[in-house]
């Protein structure tokens, strides 16, 4: 008989205490370039406000930031337990890898751009690995429309989860007893409308939910 906990991660259910954000190079010099850029920050800042409410772990990476600039000043970020410059299109480097074990990390929440490039390859990386992942259908995005749900769907295929940002929000709560639940009640409702015109979910998205 399968154990508890590989059954949940088959189900996608997610652990509170083993679970880790990652922000993908939600950077400055691709605001004008990436399809609905304004509506992927909107969910990036949620996600970090709501890392910050429940203490989940919240890594960020950036991409040659030399050239394309830090993480946008939208996104609240001080409170990241590691914070890092790469050059290599996936987020796991040495770094990051030994972050995730110093927290005994076994789920990754992912979201940032571009979809079919960083977050595909760090998705793949941290599947090889082992580790259980959660992909934000409104919360990753290319220059190229197109790919989102091309890159959605590949992750979806070799094992990834792809689910909604509000989706993980009220999974990781589970109850409404949660202490954190009133804040987070309160978070969700300062998105509502947000939520309701992501373009990122509201663009006949054909990826498998």
């Amino acid at each position: 008989m399968a154990s508890v906990v590989s059954v949940a991660r088959r189900l996608g259910r997610l652990n509170p205490k083993t679970t880790v954000f990652f922000l993908c190079d939600v950077q400055e010099r691709f605001r004008t370039g990436i399809h609905a850029f304004e509506s992927l920050v909107q969910v990036a800042q949620k996600m970090s406000k709501f890392s910050q409410i429940t203490k989940t772990p919240l890594i960020v990476t950036e991409q040659y930031s030399k050239a394309l600039g830090n993480t946008v000043s939208e996104i609240p970020i001080d409170h990241a337990v590691h914070v890092e410059d790469k050059s290599k299109f996936s987020m796991l480097t040495p770094l990051v890898l030994n972050k995730l074990k110093q927290l005994n990390a076994e789920s990754v929440v992912l979201y940032g751009i571009e979809s079919h490039v960083c977050v595909l390859q760090t998705c793949l990386d941290l599947l090889a690995r082992d580790y259980d992942v959660h992909v934000l259908a409104d919360g990753v995005s290319s220059m190229n429309a197109p790919e989102i749900d091309i890159a959605l769907n590949r992750m979806a295929r070799v094992g990834a989860h792809v689910v909604s940002s509000e989706s993980v929000m009220f999974q990781m709560m589970g109850d409404s007893k949660n202490p954190d639940f009133k804040a987070v009640s309160g978070l969700v409702k300062e998105y509502q409308d947000l939520a309701r015109q992501n373009l990122l979910l509201f663009k006949n998205n054909k990826a498998q939910l």
